[in-house]
């Protein structure tokens, strides 16, 4: 987490303050914008080819404008307006993952009124990382297709959460490429914060799962098996199989010896 405010800057100084984050996750907090902030994000992800960078403004979010440096040229990630939109995710492609750097511009104001601009981020591998962040780093690559036997049964034991349950609705957002894939629940095997809910009245356990819009996830009919893990508080879908599919796959690694952990399926 850093922390940081204009108001420590000399006034006359034309020059643009930088900070270095070297986590593959954390946030940052700039009270009292002024002029402008580089941020590079620096992870050790030496083995990445590429990445993707997701960023999510704070619901107070107020005096700035997010943009990303590309081959010298600034590209608008999160404006001021953007910010204050409640679960705003922005994602964007790093094409050199070692070295990301974001350009925070404020805002003009004549007051010196308490104005904040702060932000999540993570970035998202993929490919699997090293040490106690390779379960947090999801594989962008693996949200993307049809996860294979392996992926699938490594899936039921280290996902953040793990559901039966259909579609009820898909919904893409083209300007933050996120899709939204909501979802009625039959059983909840594991979660790990809670995000899915019981609806008072119904009792029908529901909740969102977000993904990449580069997914192009569609709704299908039937029961699925749903994992994934929690990003910004929220669900990111990982792999889905059909549920018929997946206990063929399960009942089979399971006469083989070759389940990594057991699963409960009555």
């Amino acid at each position: 987490c850093c922390l940081g405010s204009g108001l420590s800057w000399e006034p006359r100084s034309r020059a643009v303050e930088q900070v270095h984050l070297r986590c593959t996750e954390g946030s940052l907090e700039w009270m009292y914008p002024a002029r402008a902030l580089r941020v590079v994000l620096e992870p050790n992800l030496a083995s990445a080819q590429h990445t993707t960078v997701c960023i999510k403004p704070a619901s107070d979010f107020q005096g700035a404008s997010i943009y990303v440096e590309r081959a010298g040229q600034l590209h608008l990630v999160v404006s001021e307006a953007q910010g204050s939109r409640p679960h705003h995710v922005s994602c964007f492609s790093a094409h050199a993952p070692q070295r990301v750097a974001l350009f925070l511009q404020a805002s003009p104001q004549r007051d010196i009124s308490r104005r904040t601009a702060s932000f999540q981020y993570e970035l998202l591998s993929n490919q699997g990382a090293a040490g106690p962040d390779a379960k947090k780093m999801a594989l962008v690559e693996a949200m993307c297709r049809p996860c294979d036997n392996v992926e699938l049964l490594m899936a039921i034991c280290s996902s953040d959460f793990v559901l039966k349950g259909s579609i009820r609705n898909v919904s893409h957002d083209s300007e933050s490429h996120m899709s939204q894939v909501d979802v009625s629940i039959q059983r909840v095997y594991r979660q790990k914060n809670w995000i899915f809910q019981q609806e008072e009245g119904s009792g029908e356990w529901r909740g969102p799962i977000r993904t990449l819009l580069q997914c192009r996830v569609k709704k299908g009919e039937g029961d699925f098996l749903f994992t994934g893990n929690e990003h910004f508080g929220e669900a990111w879908l990982g792999c889905a199989p059909r549920f018929k599919d997946f206990m063929l796959v399960y009942q089979a690694a399971r006469e083989r010896g070759a389940n990594p952990c057991e699963f409960e399926l009555n």
